[in-house]
């Protein structure tokens, strides 16, 4: 059968680039697929001859201010305007809108007037609903860590009621829908979709009919590495990895970055990144890079160091890397535990970047990365877009 995907997001690159990697299984399959992601990507995409609609503003610029109330109720407003605005003109024709990531709200409700097939997918355990962990904290929202899980996943419920129920009602009543009064609920379905692989990050309850997990969604990147760093890692002993990817960070985040591993005799390699890093001097020990193909990369350096966001810490894995993670928001402290948990990696604590890198550098943390290495997988945009394909042909 034929498919016609529409695939929607909204975030930073670790929010875009699975969805790039699920459009080329599903070209492949030779379905037909376009993406609505920020116009921070479109050309990006575009490159790689997929369609693409510009959804929001540029999320390189930090379009909103969680940091208050009104600015976390506007941002809301903003979302769910521009998906309301956008979206039902890209799911023309189309037979399945996927929706990935917690902000697309109002991308169910864009099927139901089209009168198409849904799937919302997530990138990481903890930002959906069990007893087994808690709700990953909300960018930009107060902390709130009392009681039990049970209890946390429930004020997350009403925290999607409060957050996204009126802008989304307000919509729906506008196009001639009924109002929605769990949010959380109807954004998600009775089963997501949780692209993450189930080795580094997997679904509590396996046997949970509830939850479909497809593995990790992987970009693969034939690139050559630029010849600067190719003569780099060859002039010297495996360097340290240094980058916060889309995070934004103080600007002299990367001297700490050079001085940690050069207190460990190491050299240093350090990716700009939207914080657009510096380097904190000339010295010949340390690289600044900018964008290349990190799985090639990875499996090169003595540790990859990064902010813990799902992509980055998947393919250090696959790398068999040794990782340091930063936790910062969100999903990154869910990930910053499960590389504790399985001792390939550490994540850093109240003590300084150096001994978290020392102890991420320890032998025993090394031959565990290798072997985990081994049992990540490569495969689960290929099975998602089998999964979509077989889903609509069967509807």
């Amino acid at each position: 059968m034929h498919v016609r995907v529409l695939l929607s997001t909204t975030g930073s690159r670790g929010d875009v680039q699975p969805v790039i990697a699920l459009a080329l299984q599903l070209r492949g399959l030779g379905q037909d697929v376009r993406i609505c992601a920020p116009p921070d990507f479109h050309d990006w995409i575009g490159s790689l001859g997929i369609s693409s609609v510009p959804l929001g503003p540029q999320m390189r610029r930090g379009p909103w201010d969680l940091s208050s109330p009104e600015g976390r109720r506007r941002a809301a407003e903003d979302a769910v305007a521009a998906q309301f605005s956008t979206l039902p003109a890209a799911a023309r024709d189309c037979d399945v809108l996927v929706a990935c990531g917690a902000v697309q709200v109002a991308a169910r409700s864009v099927a139901e007037l089209a009168g198409i097939g849904y799937v919302h997918a997530h990138y990481c355990p903890a930002t959906l609903p069990s007893p087994h962990h808690p709700p990953a904290p909300w960018p930009g929202w107060p902390a709130d860590e009392r009681g039990g899980n049970r209890e946390r996943w429930r004020r997350d419920e009403q925290l999607w009621n409060d957050v996204w129920g009126p802008a989304l009602n307000a919509h729906r009543a506008a196009a001639g829908l009924a109002p929605v009064t769990e949010v959380r609920n109807h954004v998600l379905t009775d089963r997501p979709w949780l692209a993450a692989d189930p080795r580094l990050g997997p679904w509590p309850a396996p046997d949970d009919p509830g939850v479909f997990q497809t593995g990790a969604w992987l970009l693969p990147d034939e690139r050559p590495l630029p010849a600067e760093l190719e003569s780099f890692l060859d002039a010297g002993e495996p360097p340290v990895y240094f980058g916060l990817g889309s995070r934004s960070a103080a600007a002299d985040s990367s001297r700490s970055m050079v001085e940690s591993a050069r207190a460990l005799g190491r050299r240093a390699i350090v990716s700009r990144g939207w914080a657009e890093l510096p380097l904190p001097d000339g010295g010949a020990d340390c690289l600044s890079i900018g964008d290349v193909d990190h799985r090639a990369l990875f499996r090169r350096v003595a540790a990859v160091v990064h902010h813990g966001g799902a992509g980055t810490t998947t393919v250090a894995a696959l790398a068999g890397a040794p990782q340091v993670v930063l936790p910062q928001v969100y999903d990154q402290h869910y990930w910053a535990e499960r590389v504790e948990r399985l001792g390939i990696g550490t994540a850093r604590g109240t003590g300084s970047l150096a001994e978290a890198l020392g102890r991420a550098l320890e032998p025993g943390t090394a031959e565990r990365a290798a072997a985990t290495a081994a049992e990540i997988r490569t495969d689960g945009a290929l099975i998602t877009a089998r999964q979509l394909v077989h889903r609509t042909d069967a509807s």
